[in-house]
């Protein structure tokens, strides 16, 4: 009898569950496979859909290409600018905007705007902030004596100039659940520490970064997926291009030449599939670290 109901609940369960387990196989998983098994095609008839011969002559094509060890490279370089940089100064504008400063509600909108804001035009704005001769940038460096930076045209620059993009694009999603996390820290921990005579230093290393230390962790998590994955950045910035000499060039964008411009589907799906790795090896790597590190 317990069994019949029990399987009676589940039956009813399912056909719950059905629509959505229905779309998450359609749009997700199916996708998924479809796109590994093309990664291993070696031998593909593009015009009959048909596969002659599997094998991992793409990922071996991966190793030897020089582009792939660019974008790789670049893509490190992107995650180690953005990332830390993101984090400290969401946390430290987070910090004063938890304080009671006037017009608190107005700087924690401005600082969500960029957030919410098409891709597009803020590259179009920072193309105007970039630029050689007339940028607000090399105005101001200029009041120090710098000379005319070619941000958006120097090898060399390219990649700080998309660092500093990413940068203010993200700081108003880490800012809010930064914002969300000192909120949740109980009042009487700091009313105790200030009887205590404690320093606002101590205050903070002692007891806002300990319990801030869940929502820390998720943001670095979703910082560094977000992060790997850059590629409206670069194509709104840079016109379409990987940057100048292709300076700018990573893993998504280099995924995004081979799918799109290069029809090399197969070499596109097995970039993709490193790319995962990655990206699956290091948040497996901060999910170790957090076990030891965050205090719940």
């Amino acid at each position: 009898m317990m069994q019949e109901k029990s399987l009676a609940t589940t039956l009813k369960a399912l056909l719950y569950l059905a629509p959505a387990l229905i779309i998450l196989v359609v749009f997700n998983i199916y996708p998924i496979i479809t796109s590994f098994l093309m990664s291993l095609y070696t031998d593909y008839d593009y015009y009959h859909d048909i596969v002659y011969r599997y094998g991992f002559d793409n990922f071996l094509f991966l190793l030897q290409d020089e582009d792939f060890h660019l974008a790789l490279r670049n893509t490190f370089i992107f995650v180690l600018g953005v990332v830390p940089a993101s984090i400290t100064l969401s946390l430290f504008i987070a910090l004063l905007l938890n304080t009671n400063i006037k017009l608190r509600g107005f700087f924690r909108t401005i600082y969500f705007i960029p957030f919410v804001t098409s891709v597009v035009a803020i590259s179009i704005v920072w193309r105007w902030i970039f630029h050689t001769e007339y940028g607000l940038l090399n105005y101001f460096l200029s009041w120090f004596g710098v000379s005319p930076i070619k941000w958006l045209t120097d090898p060399k620059w390219a990649m700080p100039s998309l660092i500093i993009l990413a940068i203010w694009k993200g700081l108003g999603y880490n800012i809010v659940i930064f914002l969300a996390g000192l909120q949740n820290i109980p009042e009487h921990y700091y009313l105790a520490a200030r009887i205590d005579r404690a320093s606002r230093w101590q205050r903070f290393w002692n007891i806002t970064w300990p319990l801030l230390s869940p929502t820390t962790f998720f943001v670095s998590i979703i910082s560094v997926i977000g992060s790997f994955k850059v590629f409206d950045e670069i194509y709104a910035l840079f016109d379409g291009r990987p940057g100048p000499v292709r300076s700018a060039l990573t893993v998504v964008y280099y995924i995004f030449e081979k799918f799109y411009r290069e029809q090399e589907y197969a070499v596109a799906s097995a970039a993709a599939y490193v790319l995962f790795l990655i990206v699956f090896i290091l948040t497996l790597l901060q999910l170790y670290i957090g076990k030891k590190r965050v205090h719940y």
